[in-house]
């Protein structure tokens, strides 16, 4: 075993825990939370976990045991279904983020109109397009037969044989219909969604800015230490919501572009993709998973506080259980002395 498949190994491995449990615990902040699940965007984000999830214990298992083998290690037929299972998971999810970004849009520029906008119905109707439009491309790519596993990215994916070129000119339009539908136009919702956001909240900081300045210039007798914290406070709130896009965009752009790009590239018949190329492309791909919650979930404090409570709970009763153990232990010792004593 070479060493950059080692590291390969280890990364699907740790991207896979990491995202298997994260969003797991995304899913259990919701069972545990009402206030959570009355919000109308948990309905995207327990898709996306939901997406998230499926990938973390199909396909990247998948995909470990194939960087291992070197070759198709689920033999034919389990290798098409997990072929359309990351298809369908894949579109699904990059929607779900789609859902998010244009759901912070509405309630940010039309907060007083967002409850006729996105209602819980509204909500299922736009879950229920994103499963429909997954699984037209994932039956089609099952009826097509092009599912089946790539020793390029050792995993199995949507892949066309040698024995199918004569398929080219339609694999190519499929994945071209395929990528330009989920990522490009995922891409362009986030953006347009999130730089609306964005030019709204910076209108909001000036506004505050204003008032800031204002109230700083009234209070002359105002220690200088204060001054500075209000300063201090006003650049940080110029640059938290720059923060947040960034991460928002940059993420789904670091993690998609790559593998979308070289499955785009490999269209071409004199490209020769590498392997360690092709499978680090897809553990970045993988990688989304795992960050997806605490991008858009675990790093608030609502689903913190719901989380710590979970913990303090499950802490506090194994605290419970050990002293009540301690004690009954106890009185067992307390008991063979005493009839040790009698005798």
């Amino acid at each position: 075993m070479s060493i950059p498949e080692f590291l390969l190994e280890v990364s699907i491995v740790i991207i896979a825990v990491v995202s298997l449990l994260t969003n797991l615990s995304v899913l259990l902040c919701f069972v545990q939370s009402s206030d959570l699940r009355a919000h109308v965007p948990g309905i995207f984000m327990i898709n996306l976990s939901l997406s998230n999830i499926l990938l973390s214990i199909i396909n990247m298992p998948a995909t470990f045991l194939g960087v291992v083998s070197g070759a198709n290690p689920l033999g034919d037929l389990f290798c098409h279904v997990v072929s359309f299972a990351e298809t369908f998971i894949t579109s699904n999810a990059m929607l779900s983020m789609a859902a998010l970004s244009m759901d912070r849009w509405i309630a940010v520029v039309f907060p007083l109109r967002y409850s006729s906008k996105m209602r819980y119905r509204d909500a299922f109707l736009i879950v229920a397009y994103s499963w429909l439009h997954s699984l037209i491309f994932s039956l089609t790519q099952l009826m097509m037969d092009w599912g089946g596993y790539s020793y390029t990215y050792a995993s199995c994916t949507v892949h066309l044989d040698s024995e199918q070129v004569s398929q080219l000119g339609i694999y190519a339009t499929f994945t071209a219909l395929f990528h330009g539908s989920s990522f490009a136009l995922c891409l362009l919702v986030l953006c347009f969604a999130y730089l609306k956001v964005l030019r709204v909240a910076k209108s909001h900081c000036k506004r505050i800015d204003v008032i800031t300045v204002q109230t700083l210039l009234l209070l002359v007798d105002i220690h200088p230490s204060v001054k500075e914290r209000c300063l201090a406070q006003r650049k940080k709130r110029k640059q938290r919501a720059t923060k947040k896009i960034c991460v928002f965009i940059g993420s789904f752009i670091l993690c998609f572009s790559p593998y979308v790009i070289t499955r785009l590239v490999e269209l071409l018949p004199s490209v020769r993709i590498p392997r360690y190329w092709g499978i680090a492309t897809k553990c970045l791909f993988y990688a989304k998973a795992s960050s997806d919650p605490f991008v858009y979930c675990l790093l608030r404090q609502q689903y913190r506080k719901v989380l710590v409570s979970i913990i303090s709970r499950v802490v506090g009763k194994d605290h419970y259980l050990l002293s009540v153990t301690s004690a009954s232990s106890t009185f067992d010792t307390t008991d063979d002395t005493c009839l040790a004593r009698i005798t």
